[in-house]
C-alpha cells in the first residue's frame, strides 16, 4: 500500500471536535481555539536518516531540514508559526557532538523566523537517526489558504525553480513564509500548497481536493539549472523537464488564483521579492486530471513524484 492510500485508509473515522476547522488532507490543521479573528495553526513532520539525509550529512544541514519542512508547510497556508518542539530518535551510541551540531542549525532557523523551541522528547532508535519536530502558529482568519478552493480558470503559479534539488538544496533551502504573507495580504489565493513530493504529484493533491484539473505549459516550467547539469552529466539521470516534475524537496509554493490578477501578482513579486523567480505555469480546468501543453499539443501527465513505500 502506498503512502496516501496508508493515509486515506488511517484517517477514516477518527475522532473529531468542534474546533477542527481543517483536519487531514491539508498541509496544517486549523483550529479554532477562541484567538479574536485567527485560527491556530499545528503540523508536525519528520526526517528520518536515510530517506531524508544521509549518515555524512552535516547535523547543521539536518536541523536546517527539520524545521525547515514545518515551516514550509506554515508558508502553504500563509501562517506564522509560533513555537515548536523536537523529539529525537537517537542510536544508543549516538555522539553528542552530532546531536548539539543539529541544534545549532535548528536554533539557527527557528532564530530567524523567531520561532521558540520549548521543549521535546528524546528516545532511542535503533540503527538511524530521526527528529520529528511539530509547531503551533496562527493565521488570519480571512487570509487562511488551503487545498480546496483552487476555481477553473484560475492561473497557477510556482516560486523559484523545480528539479535537482537532491545536489544540495533539499539541505539549504528558505521557507517562502515572508514570499506567502505577503500573498494572502494583497491577493485572493484560492489554493497553495508547498512541493515537497514533487509538481507532478503535489499540483495532483491540489486538484483532488479542489475536484478540479490542471493544463501545464511545458516551456513555463521553471527548470533548475541543477536538473540541467544532471541530464547532461548522463548516468542515467532524467531528462530536465521530468525532473522538475518529479524530484520532489524542493519546498517552493504552487498555487492558483483568478486569472485576472496574474498580472499584479507577477509584477508586485518581481518588486518584493527580486531574488526568488515567480512563473505562471498553467491554470486550471474543469476537465479532470493532469495535462501538459507542448508544441506537439495537449497530453496527459503520466509522471509521479516521490511516494513513501512506492
Amino acid at each position: 500500500m502506498k503512502e496516501f492510500e496508508l493515509i486515506s485508509r488511517l484517517t477514516q473515522g477518527l475522532p473529531a471536535h468542534p474546533a477542527v476547522v481543517a483536519g487531514p488532507g491539508d498541509d496544517c490543521a486549523l483550529l479554532d481555539l477562541g484567538i479574536p479573528e485567527k485560527w491556530a495553526v499545528f503540523k508536525t513532520d519528520a526526517v528520518v536518516e536515510g530517506i531524508h539525509f544521509l549518515a555524512d550529512t552535516a547535523p547543521e544541514a539536518v536541523g536546517h531540514k527539520a524545521l525547515g519542512r514545518v515551516l514550509s508547510d506554515f508558508a502553504a497556508a500563509a501562517a506564522e508559526p509560533v513555537a515548536a518542539v523536537i523529539t529525537l530518535g537517537l542510536p544508543r551510541n549516538y555522539e553528542v557532538a552530532w546531536v548539539e551540531r543539529l541544534y545549532h542549525g535548528l536554533r539557527a532557523l527557528a532564530d530567524h523566523w523567531q520561532v521558540a523551541i520549548v521543549g521535546g522528547e528524546t528516545t532511542t532508535n535503533p540503527e538511524r537517526r530521526l527528529i520529528s519536530i511539530s509547531a503551533i502558529g496562527t493565521v488570519a482568519r480571512h487570509q487562511s489558504v488551503r487545498r480546496t478552493g483552487a476555481r477553473p480558470g484560475d492561473a497557477l503559479f510556482v516560486s523559484g525553480e523545480l528539479g535537482g534539488s537532491l545536489a544540495g538544496r533539499h539541505l539549504t533551502f528558505t521557507p517562502r513564509l515572508k514570499e506567502a504573507r505577503w500573498l494572502a495580504e494583497h491577493f485572493q489565493v484560492h489554493a497553495m500548497i508547498d512541493l515537497s513530493d514533487g509538481l507532478a504529484s503535489d499540483l495532483r493533491h491540489v486538484l483532488d481536493a479542489s475536484k478540479v484539473g490542471a493544463e501545464i505549459l511545458q516551456e513555463a516550467v521553471p527548470i533548475s539549472r541543477e536538473a540541467r547539469l544532471r541530464s547532461k552529466a548522463g548516468d542515467g539521470a532524467k531528462p530536465p523537464l521530468i525532473a522538475a516534475l518529479t524530484d520532489g524537496e524542493d519546498f517552493e509554493l504552487l498555487f492558483a488564483a483568478a486569472s485576472a490578477d496574474a498580472v499584479p501578482i507577477l509584477d508586485g513579486w518581481k518588486s518584493q521579492f527580486p531574488g526568488v523567480r515567480l512563473s505562471c505555469v498553467g491554470r486550471i480546468t474543469e476537465k479532470p486530471g493532469l495535462h501538459i501543453r507542448d508544441r506537439h499539443g495537449l497530453r496527459p501527465v503520466s509522471d509521479h513524484g516521490y511516494s513513501h513505500f512506492a
